[in-house]
């Protein structure tokens, strides 16, 4: 058999995984008293560090923790099960069907020739599917601000609400940066209208997440990788600092850009 388990060998160790669930909710008392709703903030924080594991490249963890995120799922099932409210069987056979029906261009008769047109026609059966009166309404209201903002433009633009051409786009961050700055730049000692500036400052966002969509990049994840490259330099400084016999909190900041120079060229 190669690495890559044969199909027979995926269905058995996913229901040697189903029976362990069993064991576990009718045996351990911790697993007895889960409910759906006190799995809610552990799942997110495994899904974290799903993300972490991926940001970090590291297959081996990845696989660690989608076990751990499939854990979440058959247990999830199994106390819809106890509702009598629906199983693993049921989740499964609901996510086919629902792929099938958002793949006409395989499982029908529909045209998709490039990716757009696939998420076009995945945006607009979904909107169908849901029978919701915006095409933004499938959109989480608890998606943290950033990924909500990718959401919704890609949302928008898969029923042809969209710019045309990124300098467009561009224009767009320009003028949203030109407003902000006569928000923001007041003469020195002006009391600043804080809610006009936080709006302005939300345009400003909203458009470089919108032109950093036009270029692929994914804003989220550039955004974070600048974060992990600060915290790496400034760890840098404050071990630099303290091998030079220094607490970083009495250093100058002409002294301490001496060290986040010498990070940078790491």
């Amino acid at each position: 058999m190669s690495q890559i388990s044969s199909r027979k060998a995926q269905l058995e160790a996913f229901d040697r995984l189903l029976t362990i669930m069993d064991e576990l909710r009718e045996q351990c008392p911790w697993d007895r008293k889960q409910t759906i709703q006190s799995l809610r903030h552990l799942t997110i924080e495994e899904t974290f560090e799903l993300s972490d594991a991926i940001l970090d490249d590291n297959l081996e963890e990845i696989k660690k923790e989608l076990g751990d995120i499939l854990l979440h799922i058959v247990f999830y099932a199994k106390i819809g099960s106890e509702k009598d409210a629906f199983d693993i069987s049921t989740v499964i056979n609901s996510l086919c069907e629902k792929l099938i029906r958002r793949h006409p261009h395989i499982y029908g008769d529909t045209i998709a020739d490039d990716e757009e047109a696939v998420k076009q026609n995945w945006e607009k059966i979904k909107l169908k599917e849901k029978g919701n009166t915006s095409v933004l309404g499938g959109v989480p209201r608890s998606l943290p601000a950033l990924i909500k903002a990718m959401r919704i433009q890609e949302k928008a633009r898969g029923v042809g609400f969209d710019w045309q051409e990124k300098a467009q786009v561009w224009e767009k961050v320009e003028e949203e940066m030109q407003e902000f700055k006569a928000e923001f730049n007041a003469v020195e000692g002006q009391e600043i209208d804080r809610e006009r500036a936080t709006g302005e400052f939300g345009d400003l966002l909203f458009s470089l997440i919108n032109y950093a969509r036009f270029i692929d990049i994914n804003p989220e994840e550039a955004l974070e990788k600048t974060n992990l490259k600060f915290i790496k330099r400034f760890q840098y400084l404050e071990q630099a600092a303290k091998a030079s016999g220094k607490k970083i909190e009495d250093m100058t900041l002409a002294e301490m850009d001496v060290y986040w120079e010498e990070a940078k060229r790491l």
